[in-house]
């Protein structure tokens, strides 16, 4: 797999995981919270959810919006890269980023009960 398909499935992942977490933190915190972690969530994303205003629906709850675009990036990631790169079943790609997360975590997991 070439490095540019790498480094494209890895920034999408990394937007889409922040999104997710700051819904997950919107549980939690208010959006205008003085944490730093919903400062920064909030400050990342609200440039990409302002981008994604034309095609969000108005009844959606503002906590649920970082998710809708989230998923935007999953369907993305799991249907149409795969089918840019000529792949003939959708979901070839198989998330790069969180394969080797999960590589890693098995292997400090084994280095742990060994």
């Amino acid at each position: 797999m070439s490095i540019w398909i790498l480094t494209l499935d890895y920034l999408l992942g990394i937007v889409m995981w922040t999104l997710i977490g700051r819904s997950a933190m919107n549980i939690f915190q208010r959006e205008d919270s003085d944490f730093f972690f919903m400062k920064v969530f909030v400050k990342f994303t609200n440039p990409l959810l302002r981008l994604f205003d034309p095609i969000t629906p108005s009844f959606l709850l503002r906590p649920m919006v970082p998710l809708y675009v989230a998923w935007f990036f999953y369907l993305f990631r799991f249907y149409l890269m795969p089918y840019l790169l000529g792949y003939s079943v959708m979901g070839m790609l198989s998330f790069p980023l969180e394969s080797d997360i999960s590589k890693e975590l098995y292997s400090i997991y084994n280095q742990w009960t060994k």
